[in-house]
C-alpha cells in the first residue's frame, strides 16, 4: 500500500529542461572543470586551461541557437505552469548571447594577458572565477523570481571582486577590489532589504505574481512597498554603475588586468540592466510613478557626469585612455537608462525595452573592441596613456583604423552607422514616451562625448614621436579585435539585424 505521501512527492518532482538551462550550465561546468583539471596539470601546461575556457564559452554561446525556435520555461509552480523561475524568451536569449559573447572576447584577451603576466596572475583561479561569474550573468536575465535574481547577482559578482584584485604584489590592483568590494556589499544589502519588503507586501517571490498582487497591496502596506521599490532601485543603479553609485568605477577599471575591465564594461552592466528591468518593467509596473521618474534623473545625471568626467582627462596621465573609457561607460550607461524611464511613461514598455536590448548590443561589441585595441598598445606602452596612441596608424594600420572605427561608433558618427541608428533608437524612446526633456540632455551629451572621441581618434592619425615601434599582435588579441570589428561592420552594414528588437514584442 503506498503512503499518502508518494502522490504528494510526484507532484512536486518535475522534468527539467536542460536544453533551456544549458548556456549557464555549460559555464558552470566548465569552470568546475577548469578548477579540477589545475589540480593535475603541469606549470609548463597551464595555457590549456585558458583554451578549455574559451570552448566553453563558445560552446555556451552556440548552444542559444536551439532555442531560438520558441520560448521555453522551467522549474515552474506545480499547479501554475504559466509561474516559472527560469525563462528563455527573447529578451533572455538576446542578453545571454551579450553576456557569453562578452566573456568570450575578454576570454580570448586574457589568453595573452596570462601569458605575459610573470606568474603574477593563477591561471586556474583566474579562469574558475570567469567561467563562474559569466555563468551567474547568463543565469540572471532568465530569472523570474527574486531568489534565482539574488543567487544569480551575486554569482556573477563575487568572482569579479576577486578577478580586479587577483594580481599578486600589486597594490593598486588590491585597492580597486577593496573598494569595489565594499560598494558592492552595501548596494546588494540594500537592495535585498527592499526586495525583503517587497515580499513581505505581497508574499510572493515571483515577478509575475508580484505584479498582480502588488496592485491590491493593503493601504497600511503601501509605504513599505513604495521604500522596498526605491530600495531596490539603488541595488541596481550601482551594478549599471549610474550616478552617484559609480564612484568605483575609474580605480576599478584601472586596477584590474585590462580583460577584466573589458569584461566589467560589457558583461557587468548587462546584468545589472537586466535585473533592473526584470524589476521594474515585468514585476513593478504599477509603480511605475515612482521608478520612472527615479531612472529618468538617474538617467540624466549618469550621462552628464560621466561624459564631463571623460573630458576632463589629461592626455598625459598614466592610464588615462583606461579612465577614459570607464568615464565613457558611465555615461553610456546614462543612455542605456533612458528607454528604461521611458517604459513607465510609454504605452508599449516591451518597445521601450527593446531599444534598451538594441543599444547594449552595439556598444557591448564595439567598446570590447576598443579595450581590445587598447590591451594591445598595452603590451608595449604599459601605462597606457592617450599620448601612446599618437600616430598608431604609422605603427600599426589595421588596429588604428578599427579603434578610430570603435570610437566613432560610440560617438555615433559614420562609418559607425550602427552607433547611429543605436542612439536614434533611444532618443525616439524618450520623444515617444514625452520625455521630452531627457531627449534634450542627451542631445547635449552626445555633443559634449562628440568632443573626446574625436580627439582621440585625430590622435591615432598624427605624425608619431620619435620611431615608430610595431607592435606584435598575438593571435587571441587579432582574434578578439577581428571578432568585435566584424561584428561592428556588419552592424553598420544591416542595423536592422539588432534595431529590430525594439519595434517587437520581447517578453
Amino acid at each position: 500500500m503506498s503512503s499518502p505521501a508518494q502522490p504528494l512527492a510526484a507532484s512536486v518532482v518535475q522534468d527539467v529542461d536542460w536544453l533551456a538551462i544549458a548556456p549557464p550550465t555549460i559555464a558552470a561546468v566548465a569552470g568546475l572543470v577548469v578548477l579540477v583539471a589545475d589540480l593535475f596539470l603541469a606549470e609548463h601546461r597551464k595555457a590549456l586551461l585558458g583554451w578549455t575556457s574559451v570552448v566553453g564559452l563558445a560552446a555556451a554561446t552556440l548552444m542559444l541557437l536551439p532555442l531560438l525556435d520558441g520560448d521555453r520555461s522551467t522549474f515552474c509552480l506545480t499547479g501554475a505552469p504559466e509561474t516559472c523561475s527560469y525563462t528563455a524568451d527573447r529578451f533572455t536569449l538576446v542578453l545571454q548571447l551579450l553576456v557569453l559573447g562578452g566573456a568570450l572576447v575578454a576570454a580570448l584577451l586574457s589568453v595573452t594577458a596570462l601569458k605575459e603576466s610573470d606568474k603574477r596572475l593563477p591561471e586556474g583561479e583566474f579562469w574558475f572565477l570567469l567561467l563562474s561569474s559569466a555563468a551567474g550573468a547568463a543565469l540572471l536575465p532568465a530569472s523570474r523570481d527574486l531568489a534565482t535574481l539574488v543567487v544569480a547577482l551575486e554569482v556573477a559578482s563575487l568572482p569579479a571582486f576577486a578577478l580586479v584584485g587577483l594580481r599578486y604584489g600589486d597594490r593598486k590592483s588590491s585597492e580597486a577590489a577593496l573598494k569595489f568590494f565594499l560598494s558592492s556589499v552595501t548596494a546588494t544589502a540594500v537592495s535585498l532589504m527592499g526586495i525583503s519588503f517587497v515580499y513581505a507586501s505581497t508574499g510572493t517571490l515571483y515577478l509575475t505574481q508580484i505584479a498582480e498582487r502588488v496592485q491590491d497591496v493593503d493601504g497600511q502596506l503601501h509605504t513599505l512597498t513604495q521604500t522596498g521599490v526605491v530600495l531596490t532601485l539603488v541595488g541596481f543603479a550601482f551594478k549599471t554603475a549610474a550616478v552617484p553609485f559609480h564612484f568605483w568605477v575609474p580605480d576599478t577599471y584601472v586596477g584590474a588586468p585590462l580583460p577584466v575591465a573589458a569584461y566589467l564594461s560589457v558583461v557587468g552592466k548587462a546584468v545589472g540592466f537586466s535585473g533592473l528591468i526584470l524589476v521594474t518593467v515585468v514585476a513593478l509596473p504599477s509603480y511605475a510613478d515612482v521608478w520612472g521618474p527615479a531612472l529618468a534623473a538617474l538617467a540624466a545625471l549618469t550621462m552628464t557626469v560621466g561624459n564631463v568626467g571623460a573630458l576632463r582627462q589629461q592626455a598625459t596621465r598614466a592610464y588615462s585612455a583606461v579612465r577614459l573609457l570607464a568615464w565613457s561607460s558611465v555615461g553610456q550607461a546614462g543612455y542605456l537608462l533612458v528607454p528604461i524611464a521611458a517604459a513607465a511613461y510609454s504605452d508599449d514598455p516591451e518597445r521601450s525595452v527593446g531599444s534598451t536590448l538594441a543599444y547594449a548590443l552595439m556598444y557591448g561589441a564595439v567598446n570590447l573592441g576598443a579595450f581590445a585595441v587598447a590591451a594591445l598598445v598595452g603590451r608595449t606602452r604599459p601605462l597606457n596613456r592617450l599620448t601612446d596612441y599618437r600616430g598608431l596608424y604609422a605603427k600599426n594600420p589595421v588596429s588604428a583604423l578599427v579603434l578610430a572605427f570603435f570610437l566613432l561608433c560610440l560617438a555615433g558618427l559614420p562609418p559607425g552607422i550602427i552607433g547611429l541608428f543605436a542612439k536614434v533608437t533611444v532618443f525616439s524612446a524618450a520623444v515617444d514616451a514625452g520625455l521630452g526633456w531627457l531627449a534634450v540632455v542627451m542631445a547635449v551629451n552626445v555633443v559634449i562625448a562628440l568632443f573626446y572621441y574625436l580627439q582621440w581618434t585625430a590622435l591615432l592619425f598624427r605624425a608619431p614621436e620619435g620611431e615608430p615601434v610595431r607592435h606584435r599582435m598575438p593571435a587571441p588579441v587579432t582574434a578578439a579585435i577581428a571578432v568585435t570589428a566584424v561584428l561592428g561592420v556588419a552592424l553598420s552594414g544591416a542595423p536592422q539585424l539588432v534595431l529590430r528588437f525594439a519595434d517587437t514584442g520581447l517578453f
